[in-house]
Order: structure tokens, then C-alpha cells, then sequence
């Protein structure tokens, strides 16, 4: 009998800490951004609508000196991406890189500071969706302890839906993120591949600097 009340408090008390746990990550998700005036440098991590757009308006905007966009994908260059945030790319040639290696979020955190370390950043305002960004900052921390982060989170389609299927496939959505928060956190996404092999990432420099020569876009 006492291994029984033992065992069935130890699984009441696993409850309640997953419950407050995944309490503490919606109110994360719900957080609003409080930027600073100015950082070292902004990155927009790939995977949903608007991130790169809110990060190249906020460069654009001069609200930091340089730009990394972790995990570009396929031959997107710095022209496409600014006629698509409606932002002029000339000016910002110099200050965007596209880093082309990362394949997960760890892969994003690792392409992040060592874009970080090579250009002297120690305040990098983040940008990504907000159900991705506690991982995202977790994963970031991680690789990067002595950067100032500030999240700058987009809000997705999924989640501003406010009707009943809507909620429903919010609630979906941020219970799988918070699993892989979890998993984050415990360090088990270092079990998995987190960038392209090498001969399709082409790689220079520091690993994550590619020329877009064809565009006359410069990754600096």
C-alpha cells in the first residue's frame, strides 16, 4: 500500500510540474516583445511567414547594425527577401548575412554565434514565431551565454485564428512546440543533425558567409 501512495503521489507530482510548466510556456508564447532602442544585431530564424520581413524592416530601420537569416533556404538572395518586407536591399547589402547551414533550431542557435562571435554582437534582438521563440532563446542561450537577447516574436496565422477550430489547432500547436521545448532544454535535440553537410552548405569564412554573386548581393 505504501508503494502505492508513493507512486501515486510521485505521478501527481510529475502532473502538476507539467502542468506549471506548460502554464509558464503559454504565457511565454503570450508575451509581448519589450525591444531595446537599439542592439548589436538581429536574427531571423527561417520556417514561417513574416520573420524575415519583421527583422529586415527593423534593420532597415536602423534598430541594429548587422542581420544574420539562419537557415536560408534554396537560392533565395537578399533582393527577393527585401522586395518581399517592401524595404530597399541597396543600403542594407553590407549588413545582412544569409546563413545557409542550419537545418533545426539547434543548427540556427550554432550559425548564430558564430555569425555573433565573427562580428563582435552582444545584444541580438531574435526574431521568430512566437510559439518557436522559448526554444529558440533556449537553444540560443545555450550556444551563446554572453549575449543579451530580446525577443521580438511573430505572431502566426494559427494563432490568431479566434474561433473554436482555431483555438483547437493553437492548442495542438504550442502542446507539440512545448514538447520540443522540453527536449531542448534536457539537450536531447544534440542527438540529432543540426546543419547541411558541408558540400551543400558551401560554406566560407567562418562557415555561415556565402557571396550571392549573381544578385550583387554581398553575405557579410
Amino acid at each position: 500500500m505504501g508503494r502505492l501512495r508513493m507512486a501515486g503521489l510521485a505521478a501527481a507530482a510529475c502532473f502538476i510540474a507539467g502542468a506549471a510548466g506548460f502554464a509558464w510556456f503559454v504565457a511565454e508564447v503570450r508575451r509581448p516583445p519589450d525591444l531595446p532602442k537599439r542592439a548589436d544585431g538581429i536574427v531571423a530564424l527561417t520556417g514561417g511567414a513574416e520573420r524575415i520581413e519583421t527583422a529586415l524592416r527593423l534593420l532597415a530601420a536602423d534598430r541594429a547594425d548587422r542581420l544574420l537569416v539562419s537557415g536560408t533556404g534554396g537560392n533565395a538572395d537578399l533582393a527577393q527577401l527585401a522586395r518581399r518586407a517592401g524595404v530597399d536591399s541597396e543600403p542594407l547589402v553590407d549588413r545582412v548575412t544569409l546563413g545557409r547551414s542550419a537545418i533545426t533550431t539547434r543548427g540556427n542557435a550554432e550559425e548564430t554565434a558564430a555569425w555573433a562571435r565573427a562580428n563582435g554582437i552582444r545584444s541580438l534582438i531574435v526574431v521568430t514565431a512566437s510559439y518557436h521563440m522559448p526554444r529558440a532563446l533556449a537553444e540560443i542561450r545555450r550556444a551563446a551565454p554572453d549575449i543579451a537577447l530580446y525577443p521580438d516574436p511573430v505572431t502566426p496565422a494559427a494563432l490568431r485564428d479566434g474561433g473554436n477550430a482555431g483555438r483547437l489547432a493553437a492548442l495542438r500547436l504550442i502542446a507539440s512546440e512545448y514538447v520540443k521545448f522540453v527536449a531542448a532544454t534536457l539537450d536531447l535535440t544534440a542527438l540529432l543533425p543540426a546543419h547541411r553537410p558541408p558540400a551543400t552548405a558551401t560554406p566560407q569564412h567562418d562557415g555561415i558567409r556565402r557571396e550571392v554573386a549573381h544578385q550583387g548581393v554581398r553575405a557579410s
